[in-house]
């Protein structure tokens, strides 16, 4: 990131056991002219995964490319915009979280 640029996105959702239980967590940084330079969306659920700080899965574009973090794997992934990426992960968490709170059951 560059001087000038700023968070302004940092939100924690904490979801609760009827939903599968966790943390979401959604960062988006921006330049001086409110293109997006850096992004960070994780779901973190230490009784699904207790290693990479409890991140079941993520997507972000730290350490200078677009990467997907699954149960402490790292992949890089094809990035077309912040919108895909978003839903990629939207659809991930959900699946996952349902699929823990039906084991539970």
């Amino acid at each position: 990131m560059a001087a000038g640029d700023s968070k302004i996105v940092d939100e924690r959702f904490y979801l609760p056991n009827a939903k599968g239980g966790g943390v979401l967590r959604r960062e988006i940084w921006v330049d001086r002219r409110g293109h997006v330079v850096r992004y960070n969306f994780a779901y973190i659920n230490h009784l699904i995964f207790a290693g990479d700080n409890g991140r079941v899965v993520g997507y972000d574009s730290g350490h200078g490319y677009h990467h997907r973090h699954y149960k402490g794997k790292v992949a890089s992934v094809k990035f077309e915009s912040l919108d895909q990426i978003e839903a990629l992960f939207q659809g991930e968490w959900m699946r996952l979280a349902k699929e823990f709170k039906h084991a539970q059951d």
